[in-house]
């Protein structure tokens, strides 16, 4: 009877032991921070993954995970600057960077988180958005837009959170003035090109009368230059038959030669008959 009553002592010694056992280890994995909490009161924050042990029935285990999540916000109406109304439709990435600060503040909860993130980030858009003209934001569309938003997100580090990026997926016009904005964009646009064509048409005529006048400039040193060139070409030719008629044999031969050239040009007609009076320098040359 004794033996058996100390078996079955020995028994229950042995299953309270690996309940405690049990009780004391947990495991913490790769994509998780462990949370201590003693009667409720967060007393260690374990970063690394392994096999941890606590005190039984007086801690207890959490976890706040350590993943990339991510949450898809409603769309929302939105005013610009210039009081003119866009649709907003969005996600956010976000995590967990300070896990007892979050575990304070949210309890660990993804749904807590999410609504305060889903308030920051409308708050964000907001500010950002009617800070800007329509057309200003659609010219911001993408990364630009993005980091303005982010920028403006600083508030919900305060429950160990951050956010990597709010993307967003559509930014459109409301439906009922969607053709009036494309319409003044569109005569905005053509104003813009009109404004460019004019300035560009201005800078052509200023280069063509730029050319013009250098060409004109150019045309005008050439005839000096071609006058200065006549002149000397004729002031040379001049001093060669001064030259020549200063020897009196010379003379005589340009004479004669001049003489010879006139009756050539007088017989060049039908009638080759040429009167001359007897003193003519001409009839000259004949009794020579």
């Amino acid at each position: 009877m004794k033996k058996s009553l100390a078996k079955v002592i020995g028994v229950i010694i042995a299953i309270a032991a690996v309940i405690t056992i049990v009780n004391s280890l947990f495991v913490i994995k790769e994509n998780q921070y462990g949370l201590v909490r003693e009667f409720g009161k967060i007393e260690r924050v374990i970063s690394e993954p392994g096999l941890y042990f606590k005190i039984p029935f007086v801690q207890e285990k959490d976890t706040v995970t350590k993943e990339l999540m991510l949450y898809d916000i409603a769309k929302s109406d939105v005013i610009t600057k210039d009081k003119k109304s866009m649709i907003v439709d969005s996600f956010v990435l976000w995590k967990v960077t300070e896990p007892r600060v979050f575990a304070q503040t949210l309890n660990t909860s993804s749904s807590g988180a999410e609504a305060r993130i889903n308030v920051a980030v409308y708050n964000a858009i907001k500010n950002v958005i009617s800070s800007m003209t329509q057309t200003d934001i659609i010219a911001a569309r993408g990364q630009e837009l993005t980091d303005l938003i982010v920028a403006n997100l600083d508030a919900i580090s305060q429950y160990g959170i951050a956010i990597t990026t709010v993307e967003i997926k559509l930014l459109d016009l409301p439906e009922d003035n969607k053709g009036a904005v494309f319409e003044r964009m569109i005569s905005e646009r053509e104003n813009i090109a009109a404004t460019y064509t004019a300035e560009g048409n201005s800078e052509a005529q200023v280069i063509r009368n730029s050319t013009d006048k250098e060409t004109a400039l150019l045309i005008s040193e050439a005839q000096k230059e071609a006058e200065i060139l006549r002149a000397e070409g004729e002031a040379e030719y001049m001093e060669i038959m001064a030259s020549a008629y200063n020897d009196e044999s010379r003379a005589d031969f340009y004479s004669y030669i001049r003489s010879l050239d006139a009756i050539k040009n007088a017989v060049k007609g039908g009638d080759k008959t040429i009167i001359l009076d007897k003193d003519s320098p001409i009839a000259q040359i004949f009794y020579k």
